[in-house]
């Protein structure tokens, strides 16, 4: 990886995530401005400044939007009177909602900045969640979670926006080079698994509350977690940067080395607006495959967000030791999570760490379905949850560094996100109550789901590597001359089929 690679166009180029070693903005230098240890000085910075506080943001949002999984040991259908699948349907009505959302919320976060429209939509979302601690009966939950869907749906894709967004002929910046989002990805990400984690054991201490108020314990669940979010999102005009030109907590030095550093970057392909390049990313069938991979990837994260604890109580356990016991197995997804992205960064690779895991999935399931012993079942959940949580971030950084341009890498990015989420709607009726309390059928569902994102992983592992091959052969017979600016011009329109891209495998 990163061994450098003649092409027809004479440009030097780089395998995996490294870029060509020119920029078609030619008004930015090549030469750093910083070296090695200052760079790394200023990514601290950065990680600082940005990561904590957006993975604060993403862990409770996820949370509002699972924690009806704890509420459902708290007496929520009953005490809602919800019969047959009327629960299932109130999870799922959620996902159409925030996939529809995606697309006009990045619309929206253009035309006011990342800072104010991240705040409005917390805000929205908090009370939505409020709200839900009112309701009394099937139809105010339905109506709800419709509102929280439209809300929540601007925050996942919206943060990847906010990283690469686009001005009316080009890109203007954007904060990470592509070789170091997998990482800052996870990061983010992984504060999906610490709301599985806390939202566990926030749900044991509330579940004192029942009563209080003339309340159920299920209703302060949204109650305090919601008023938690609205608290939060009073900081959140504040604590988010909008870019780094505006940026107050960099230096002029510090905005032109982040400026330059992207520049280099994005190498001869295209930074200009045109909707050429949104058609380009959907007539590719590979990010298609990325989709079907992603939907793979996040029908297993719901469906055990939501369903969990329901689990983990039909193994034997009290609802409030249900509650506790869930948390466990998301501090393990947690840790490899983080640790898969940052090995996958330092070497360049994607495909054989989301194989890697899947294999574990398809062994947490399988352990699952095929024992009816508590410990054997509960062994199970902490191997599917260290299966299934990392190949979120692992897809989407490796899509992200497979797809040339920014614009039709922007545009691949939102596909692949509203893909996943589709898995959101097939989750909410994975596991049905007639199949409990072993949940086999639910089970076995997820396993097929996770076999087919292991073959179409690997069947893009080695179409990636044949495909850089070939891309090898024809450069090194056609050797090295230099091609003019004008073909140069030409050639970055053709995205990642340009002749010196070469794909991360």
């Amino acid at each position: 990886m990163g061994e450098k690679t003649p092409d027809t166009s004479g440009i030097t180029a780089t395998k995996g995530d490294e870029t060509p070693s020119m920029v078609a903005t030619t008004h930015v230098s090549e030469v750093p401005i910083f070296d090695q240890k200052a760079t790394k000085k200023l990514l601290r910075k950065l990680d600082w400044h940005l990561i904590p506080f957006m993975s604060l943001i993403y862990l409770l949002c996820f949370l509002d939007r699972t924690n009806i999984g704890n509420a459902r040991l708290d007496n929520l259908e009953q005490d809602l009177r919800l019969k047959g699948l009327q629960y299932n349907d109130c999870l799922a009505t959620l996902f159409p909602f925030y996939i529809a959302a995606e697309i006009p919320s990045n619309m929206m976060m253009k035309r006011l900045r990342p800072s104010v429209w991240l705040t409005f939509i917390m805000v929205a979302w908090s009370a939505c969640m409020i709200g839900q601690g009112f309701v009394k009966d099937y139809s105010g939950l339905m109506a709800t979670r419709v509102f929280l869907g439209v809300f929540e749906g601007g925050l996942f894709p919206g943060v990847n926006y906010y990283g690469e967004y686009y001005h009316r002929y080009c890109v203007i910046t954007q904060w990470y080079c592509r070789h170091e989002c997998g990482f800052r990805m996870a990061l983010f990400f992984s504060a999906a698994t610490l709301a599985g984690a806390f939202g566990g054991i926030l749900a044991r201490g509330i579940a004192e509350m029942s009563g209080v108020g003339g309340l159920s314990a299920w209703s302060w669940i949204f109650i305090l977690e919601g008023l938690l979010s609205i608290l939060v999102s009073f900081t959140a005009y504040w604590a988010i940067y909008d870019y780094p030109s505006t940026a107050t907590f960099l230096t002029a030095k510090e905005r032109d080395e982040v400026e330059r550093r992207l520049a280099v970057d994005h190498g001869h392909l295209s930074n200009d607006f045109d909707l050429k390049y949104v058609w380009q990313a959907l007539g590719d069938w590979k990010i298609y495959v990325f989709m079907l991979i992603c939907m793979a990837g996040f029908a297993p994260i719901y469906s055990f967000s939501l369903f969990l604890p329901t689990i983990i109580k039909g193994m034997g356990y009290s609802a409030n030791n249900a509650q506790l016991m869930s948390v466990p197995p998301y501090v393990f997804a947690c840790v490899f999570t983080i640790g898969a992205s940052w090995f996958a960064d330092r070497i360049r690779q994607r495909g054989v760490f989301l194989l890697g895991f899947q294999l574990v999935a398809i062994l947490g399931f399988a352990l699952l379905a095929a024992s009816g012993n508590s410990t054997v079942q509960y062994t199970g959940t902490v191997f599917a949850a260290i299966g299934i949580y990392p190949q979120i971030p692992l897809g989407l950084a490796w899509n992200g560094a497979n797809i040339g341009g920014s614009l039709k890498r922007g545009t691949g990015i939102a596909m692949q996100v509203m893909g996943g989420n589709c898995g959101g709607i097939i989750a909410s009726y994975v596991y049905l109550t007639r199949d409990g309390p072993r949940y086999v059928t639910g089970h076995s569902i997820l396993i097929g789901f996770v076999g087919m994102a292991f073959f179409l992983t690997l069947f893009m592992t080695i179409w990636c590597r044949r495909e850089n091959a070939r891309r090898d052969a024809v450069a090194q017979q056609l050797g090295t001359q230099e091609p003019t600016g004008e073909q140069k011009m030409l050639k970055r329109e053709l995205a990642d089929n340009v002749p010196w891209f070469r794909y991360t495998i």
